[in-house]
């Protein structure tokens, strides 16, 4: 029997979402999420879409979840209780979601004990993800000792960045002491999404040039050439760049100074404010752009005031990539605002004509599961709807690796 199936497993701080794939013809087994883990109201939500549980479909169990050991185990009850269990010898590879693979890690790697103390050794740069990526990765290993486990990184597809793009301007010696660079994040959505977008158009991913936005609660812009990321809006951290829903995006270092030293903040205090009370919540007090867009149309000025900074880095960040490739052949919304938002993708493309950009309002208003193009015909630069597979990419990067 070939094995064919991958376990994607994105471990968060307090959740894990995950997927079973069969990469033979790359359909979905199963989903679910395991949430509020080590909190009380833990709950698990599984989806069986094969095996003898999915004529019941969703099924949902509540109680206490104490850690990501305990989660993993009820996952792999609930997958063995559809006949999808992780005993199969059906089942190729887990692939697991990491955030931040530094400067060593920029290709989907097989774990071993010396790649997870790479890992571990990579939590400063990503305190709030890397940890719960590696615990998700131990207990997976231990649940299947034999199985190959693979981590997808998150920063891996900007890896190609050159060098002139990656680095700040500062000193060198202190960047280099201390892993200063630009990484990127998003890297899985940007690479399934600028691969899809040249199918869309069908062209070979060598031949097109597409700005990526990945527009969900963060949010981040890439530019990619021929299927190549060589620029994109995050960097040491998710938090610069576009926007957000609680992030602020670019901002004057010297905020941070005067914060500290005028305001009396503490560093945590200030790290709090700019990843968590700040983008639209900090502007209006919502950080859900579906509630921003409704208090806007209703004639809210702080909504109004947050949904127009939000437009305004969107458009910067379209122009400025505009720029770094030179000749665009698509701007492509992805994630839930990208997919969902309308309001906001005609905000951001209009006034772009000079830059080739014309959107058809009527495809725009289209709510699709599918990748459509909602510009006119005579556009020079297609614009274009692409939701995002960040599961199936990584299943098919891990599949990749263990099956060559």
């Amino acid at each position: 029997m070939t094995a064919t199936r991958v376990l994607v497993l994105n471990s968060g701080s307090s959740s894990v979402k995950y997927q079973l794939l069969d990469m033979a013809d790359s359909s979905r087994l199963a989903v679910g999420l395991v949430e509020r883990i080590g909190e009380e109201g833990s709950r698990l939500v599984h989806e069986p879409l094969a095996g003898p549980g999915a004529a019941d479909g969703r099924r949902e169990r509540t109680g206490a979840i104490a850690d990501h050991a305990q989660a993993l185990r009820a996952v792999a009850e609930e997958l063995a209780a559809d006949g999808l269990g992780l005993d199969s010898p059906e089942l190729a590879a887990v692939g697991h979601r990491v955030v931040h693979g530094g400067t060593r890690f920029t290709a989907p790697t097989v774990i071993d004990d010396e790649v997870l103390a790479e890992i571990r050794s990579l939590i400063p740069l990503a305190p709030l993800h890397n940890p719960a990526n590696v615990t998700g990765i131990e207990v997976a290993r231990e649940l299947r000792a034999d199985l190959p486990q693979v981590a997808v990184f998150d920063t891996a597809f900007h890896s190609t960045m050159p060098e002139h793009v990656a680095r700040y301007a500062i000193d060198a010696a202190t960047a280099e002491k201390y892993s200063i660079r630009r990484y990127g994040f998003h890297g899985t959505s940007h690479a399934y999404v600028s691969r899809a977008t040249a199918a869309l158009l069908g062209k070979a991913v060598e031949d097109v040039n597409v700005i990526v936005l990945h527009l969900g609660n963060g949010a981040s812009a890439s530019a990619v050439r021929g299927g190549v990321c060589v620029e994109t809006s995050m960097g040491l951290t998710p938090l610069e760049g576009l926007v957000m829903g609680t992030r602020s995006g670019d901002l004057d270092p010297a905020v941070i100074f005067h914060l500290a030293r005028v305001g009396g903040l503490s560093v945590d205090e200030i790290d709090s404010l700019l990843n968590k009370k700040s983008g639209l919540l900090g502007l209006c007090g919502d950080n859900d752009m579906r509630e921003v867009t409704r208090r806007a149309e209703a004639g809210d000025e702080s909504a109004r005031l947050a949904l127009a900074a939000y437009v305004h880095r969107l458009k910067k960040y379209i122009g400025a990539y505009t720029a770094v490739l030179g000749r665009v052949d698509a701007v492509v919304f992805t994630a839930g605002v990208g997919e969902n938002a309308a309001v906001v993708r005609e905000a951001a493309v209009s006034g772009l004509e000079e830059l080739g950009l014309a959107l058809d309002l009527e495809a725009n208003a289209v709510r699709s599961p599918e990748p459509r193009l909602i510009s006119t015909d005579y556009a020079r630069v297609a614009v274009a709807v692409v939701p995002t597979d960040e599961e199936l990419e990584i299943a098919t990067q891990a599949y990749a690796l263990v099956t060559q």
